[in-house]
C-alpha cells in the first residue's frame, strides 16, 4: 500500500542502432565484436585512474509507493526515500559514494547517476550494465565522484522517470572560490502521474498514434493525455506532445510555491536542474539577470542573461544578486501555455501573482551562446573516429528511432557501433525530424564546436546538425539517447561500445 505522505513530509524525510557514415580507422560492428564488459579489468582500471580523497559517504536510498499532496490534489506516485530537492545527495569530487539502494516499488528499477564518467557497471542500464533490482530486492552503487559539478538521478527502466523518482546529486570543489553568499537547488518538473494518468498510459496512448501536428497555429490544445499544436520557435516548431497539468520547482505547484528568502545584496548560486518527461523550460527570475556559470557540470565563461533554455536532463548555473522585496521566479513550459513558479523574498512587499510572466527583453540564454572556460575545454586534437547518429521518427507513427531503427533493450549490443579506448570521437547529431530532441551521452562529456562548452545533454533542433567531440577514456558499454522519456521508449536510443582489446 502506498505510504500516506504529503509533499512537506516526504520532502523532509528526504524524500539502436547507430550508423557509421565516415568512419576513420574503423570498420562497421559485427556480430563476432566484443566489447569491454561493465565488470572488467579494464572498467576497474579506468576507476583506479580517477582522483580519491580517501572519504567514503555511505548513503541509503529506496524507491516506493508515495502519496504526495500537490497544492491540494493527492497524487499517487513512486518515489525516492533519502533524497529529494531539500536533501540531495552531495559529496567532494574524489570522495567514493556508497548508496545502498532498496526497491520497494511493484516494478523492476535502477538507478542511473546522470552526467556522471563513472564506472560503467554503475552507470544504471538494466541489460547493458547490470540486471534490473526486482520488487523487494537491493543493490550497492559505488563509484569514486568523478568531476565538481550539479548532476541527478533517476530510474533507466521504462517510464520511470516521469514519475517523482528523481533527486540532485551535487559533487563540489573544495578548493572552488565560492564567490556566493547563498546556494539554491531549483528542480524544474512537468507533472502527471496520479493526477491525469499514469506515464505508461500516456505512452500507450502515443503508440497508438496521431497526426503530425508540428507548426499548428491554434495553440495547444489537450486531446486526452496528448497535446495538438504546442508549438515554440525557440524549439524549431512541435515542442512536446504530452498534457501535464501541473508544472512543479522543488515539488511544489505554482498555487503552492516555494519561497527562496535571502536579504537584499547576497550573491545566490542558482543550479537548475531539468528532471521534466516531455517539457522544455525557460528559466529566469523577474527583475533580475543570471550571470550562467557552469552548463551541465563543467565551467563555462560567465555570460549575462535574461533566462535560459533547458532541455530535459539539462542542468545550469548562475549567479544572481538578489534585489529589495519579492520576485517571481519562473519556469516557462515551452509551447505549452503553462509554467512553473516560485518566489524570491527578500524583503517587505506583496508577493507576486502566479499569473506573472517572465520577460523576453533579449534572447534566452542557450548552450550555442556559451564558451567553455579554460579549465574545461578539451585539448586540440586529431579526431580518430566519427558517428553519426540520424534521429528519425515522426509523431504520427510514434516511431522515434536512430537511423531508422528503433533500439530493443532486452538486446542492446545487437547493432552497437563500437569505438576503441584512447581515441578522440566526433559525434554529428543530425536531426531528420519536425521536433527538438535533447540527445545525452552516458559516461561521458563532449565539447560543442568552436569552443562551445563542455556537456553530456543537448538540444538538437529540427533540420539541424550538431557536432561534438569527446575524448574515449571510460572503458564500458554506454548508451546514447533522448532524453524525452517517451522518445526514448519509442526507441530513440543507441549504444557505443568499446571494442574488447
Amino acid at each position: 500500500m502506498p505510504t500516506p505522505l504529503n509533499r512537506r513530509q516526504f520532502l523532509a524525510a528526504g524524500a539502436f542502432a547507430l550508423a557509421a557514415v565516415g568512419l576513420t580507422g574503423c570498420t562497421a560492428t559485427s556480430r563476432t565484436t566484443t566489447f569491454v564488459s561493465p565488470g572488467s579489468a579494464a572498467v576497474a582500471a579506468a576507476e583506479a585512474k580517477r582522483r580519491r580523497t580517501g572519504t567514503v559517504l555511505r548513503r541509503a536510498l529506496s524507491a516506493e509507493p508515495v502519496t504526495l499532496d500537490l497544492g491540494g490534489k493527492t497524487a499517487k506516485t513512486w518515489a525516492y526515500r533519502g533524497a529529494s530537492a531539500g536533501t540531495p545527495l552531495r559529496g567532494n569530487v574524489g570522495d567514493t559514494l556508497k548508496v545502498a539502494f532498496t526497491n520497494d516499488l511493484p516494478d523492476p528499477s535502477s538507478v542511473h547517476w546522470h552526467g556522471l564518467a563513472l564506472r560503467n557497471d554503475m552507470d544504471g542500464v538494466p541489460h547493458l550494465t547490470q540486471q534490473a533490482i526486482q520488487p523487494g530486492g537491493t543493490f550497492d552503487y559505488e563509484f569514486t565522484l568523478p568531476a565538481p559539478g550539479t548532476y541527478w538521478f533517476h530510474p533507466h527502466v521504462g517510464t520511470q522517470l516521469d514519475r517523482g523518482l528523481h533527486a540532485p546529486l551535487i559533487i563540489d570543489d573544495p578548493q572552488e572560490r565560492a564567490d556566493y553568499d547563498r546556494e539554491w537547488i531549483i528542480v524544474l518538473d512537468d507533472w502527471l502521474d496520479g493526477i491525469t494518468a499514469t506515464p505508461d498510459e500516456v505512452l500507450g496512448e502515443l503508440r497508438r498514434g496521431m497526426m503530425d501536428h508540428g507548426g499548428s497555429d491554434m495553440g495547444a490544445m489537450r486531446m486526452g493525455n496528448t497535446l495538438m499544436g504546442a508549438t515554440s520557435p525557440l524549439l524549431g516548431g512541435d515542442a512536446g506532445d504530452v498534457y501535464y497539468p501541473r508544472y512543479l520547482i522543488n515539488g511544489r505547484p505554482a498555487n503552492d510555491p516555494e519561497t527562496f528568502t535571502a536579504k537584499p545584496g547576497e550573491r545566490i548560486r542558482l543550479r537548475v536542474i531539468n528532471v521534466g518527461g516531455d517539457t522544455a523550460f525557460r528559466f529566469g527570475v523577474v527583475g533580475h539577470r543570471l550571470t550562467i556559470t557552469h552548463t551541465d557540470g563543467f565551467p563555462v565563461q560567465p555570460a549575462q542573461a535574461e533566462s535560459v533554455v533547458l532541455g530535459m536532463g539539462e542542468r545550469y548555473d548562475a549567479i544572481l544578486t538578489a534585489g529589495d522585496g519579492a520576485f517571481a521566479v519562473i519556469a516557462e513550459a515551452l509551447g505549452k501555455q503553462d509554467q512553473a513558479f516560485a518566489v524570491l523574498r527578500t524583503g517587505s512587499g506583496s508577493v507576486p501573482t502566479r499569473n506573472t510572466k517572465l520577460p523576453q527583453t533579449m534572447p534566452p540564454a542557450t548552450a550555442g551562446d556559451l564558451r567553455a572556460a579554460s579549465t574545461a575545454a578539451l585539448p586540440t586534437r586529431t579526431v580518430d573516429r566519427t558517428l553519426v547518429p540520424k534521429m528519425t521518427g515522426s509523431m504520427g507513427r510514434y516511431d522515434w528511432a536512430i537511423n531508422g531503427t528503433r533500439m530493443d533493450m532486452s538486446a542492446p549490443l545487437e547493432n552497437a557501433l563500437s569505438i576503441e579506448q584512447g581515441e578522440r570521437v566526433a559525434l554529428e547529431f543530425i536531426n531528420s525530424t519536425n521536433m527538438w530532441h535533447p540527445m545525452h551521452l552516458h559516461g561521458h562529456t563532449y565539447q560543442h564546436p568552436a569552443g562551445g562548452p563542455r556537456k553530456d545533454t543537448s538540444i538538437v533542433l529540427p533540420g539541424k546538425t550538431l557536432r561534438v567531440e569527446f575524448d574515449a577514456d571510460n572503458p564500458g558499454r554506454w548508451l546514447s539517447h533522448c532524453h524525452n522519456v517517451y522518445h526514448a521508449e519509442a526507441g530513440m536510443m543507441a549504444t557505443i561500445a568499446y571494442r574488447a582489446k
